[in-house]
């Protein structure tokens, strides 16, 4: 039966138009079968071509960015804000307090501590200001980024971040740069949350740790620049400094909010999240419903709140139940409590232990470099290693002990050259820690958490570690006046650091980096680096 269908002549069943005469050579393009087969493909390429126009209308307009534009754009917001951290830090800037001899004879200070005359103390208030900021801003901006679009709100930060800076310059007391420093951690708190799950999501499967490391290099590279440029800039006058950086950050602020925003893995569109309404039934009688709406409303709003601050509670007690995360966050808090106040008190240590009239050029110089390649090396060595926990861990304890031998080590000599060359070494494996430590938190959790787990480290490391180290060291070094020792005292803690952090070898740990999430993301082959949206879009006909 089949073969004779298959062999009966095309015409065998004429139709009303059909030639009745014999085809020797017929046309299979002419057969009612290739013919209905055609006009299908035409009416299917043709219901193709309208679901792309339609797709292509309905989808937003794709993004200009690329991985590695995103990349080199967040290191130089990330550069500008530790800058910023430098700068107030540098003696150009920070100054030096107001001192009197024996005999009565008083020099006046010099730059913020000078004017305003400051303590040692008040001055390390004014970095713990700053953090106070963060603290409370940051745990706000990873909670919100489930509802908002998170690149809009690093947008918003970043606004922030530039009027404060702004209002920095124009402070008149100790009061009112202390508050302006506040407002600058709160501007600063979306973009340190934010801006390591937008790397981590974007950057290629293979070099994922090195895109970290490329982003933690400006911290001290940003620092090391801050000393620099304070002491450059202070021949203007220390509030240049502050206006100069509002400049730079400007641009930035602006492009977080024209540029098209992107979202994150594990987060849905924020558009999806909206409240619920009273939807009209067309019912004639709508105007009897309307207080009862009005109660409905204010009962959805209310049952929102409540579920944003119940859905914050869970996320919470998830971070403080995993064990991986709260080693790697208490080795981090214990190795920023010494980085921190190296920061802030570096360049006045230099200058009294080693009378070093350039102090500020010193540190910045050896803390770029050794923050470069230190930062960039321990994404590197651990991309090599196989970026697995547990190796990540391996390499946070071994970086940290050594670098702080060699740190200790350094303060013990007497010389310049001796102290430059061991603290050089010392700080190309103490930065080695950055991508490692930041790698833990991101990929203990899953991706929902991830900014969340980024806020909450963030907050922890400040608020025990760099918050209380800097006017710590400030008020020890006020007691014992002795710079050295003081040094010694602090770089010891890193040997605590390195220990918490060996806990952390020996724990079963879990990448939870592909663990499904609220809002499961489509699985992208990242090995390559390819543009985050499709730059050329299929175009109407």
């Amino acid at each position: 039966m089949g073969e004779e269908e298959n062999t009966q002549h095309p015409n065998s069943n004429p139709t009303p138009n059909s030639n009745p005469g014999p085809n020797p050579n017929p046309d299979p393009s002419q057969a009612p079968g290739a013919q209905s087969a055609a006009v299908t493909l035409e009416t299917e390429k043709e219901a193709g071509t309208d679901m792309a126009r339609a797709s292509t209308s309905l989808a937003p307009k794709p993004s200009w960015f690329t991985p590695k534009r995103l990349l080199a754009i967040f290191c130089v917001i990330n550069l500008i804000n530790y800058i910023d951290r430098g700068a107030i830090a540098s003696n150009g800037v920070n100054g030096s307090a107001r001192t009197c001899s024996e005999s009565g004879v008083c020099t006046p200070g010099s730059g913020i501590q000078g004017e305003f005359d400051m303590t040692n103390f008040e001055d390390g208030v004014i970095s713990s200001a700053f953090m106070v900021g963060l603290l409370v801003a940051s745990p706000i901006f990873a909670s919100t980024a489930k509802s908002v679009n998170p690149f809009r709100l690093i947008g918003i930060g970043l606004t922030v971040w530039t009027v404060a800076v702004t209002f920095c310059g124009f402070s008149f007391n100790f009061w009112s740069i202390a508050v302006a420093r506040m407002l600058v951690g709160v501007g600063e708190a979306s973009f340190i949350s934010l801006a390591a799950p937008f790397i981590d999501d974007n950057a290629p499967v293979t070099q994922r740790i090195a895109w970290l490391g490329a982003f933690y290099m400006c911290i001290p590279t940003g620092v090391a620049v801050g000393y620099v440029y304070g002491g450059l800039i202070s021949t203007f006058g220390w509030r240049w400094a502050f206006w100069v950086e509002a400049l730079l950050m400007l641009p930035f602020a602006v492009l977080g909010f024209v540029m098209k925003p992107l979202q994150l893995k594990g987060f849905g569109p924020a558009e999806a999240s909206q409240p619920l309404t009273a939807v009209d039934d067309g019912s004639e009688d709508q105007g009897s419903d309307l207080s009862t709406r009005g109660v409905v409303g204010d009962e959805s709003s209310k049952s929102l709140r409540f579920g944003a601050l119940t859905t914050f509670g869970k996320d919470m007690q998830l971070l403080l139940l995993n064990k991986v995360y709260v080693v790697n966050v208490l080795g981090y808090i214990a190795y920023n409590f010494v980085i921190g106040a190296y920061s802030y008190w570096g360049p006045k240590a230099g200058y009294n232990i080693y009378h070093m009239s350039n102090a500020d050029y010193m540190f910045g110089g050896v803390t770029a470099i050794c923050g470069v390649f230190g930062s960039i090396a321990g994404g590197l060595v651990l991309d090599r290693m196989n970026s697995t926990l547990p190796n990540a861990f391996k390499l946070l304890s071994v970086a940290t002990l050594l670098g702080a031998a060699f740190c200790f080590a350094a303060f013990c000599f007497h010389s310049l050259y001796a102290f430059l060359a061991l603290f050089a070494i010392g700080e190309l494996l103490v930065f080695a820690t950055q991508a490692p430590v930041n790698f833990v938190c991101l990929h203990c959790v899953k991706p929902s958490l991830r900014p969340l787990s980024m806020a909450i480290s963030t907050v922890s490391i400040h608020i025990f570690g760099d918050v209380p180290s800097s006017p710590l060291v400030g008020l020890l070094q006020d007691r014992i006046n002795n710079w050295r020792v003081t040094a010694l005292t602090l770089t010891s803690i890193l040997f605590v650091a390195g220990t918490i952090w060996v806990i952390g070898i020996f724990m079963p740990a879990v990448d939870r980096y592909n663990e499904d999430a609220e809002h499961p993301a489509p699985v992208v082959d990242k090995s390559n680096s390819t543009p985050l949206l499709t730059e050329k879009m299929a175009e109407p006909a």
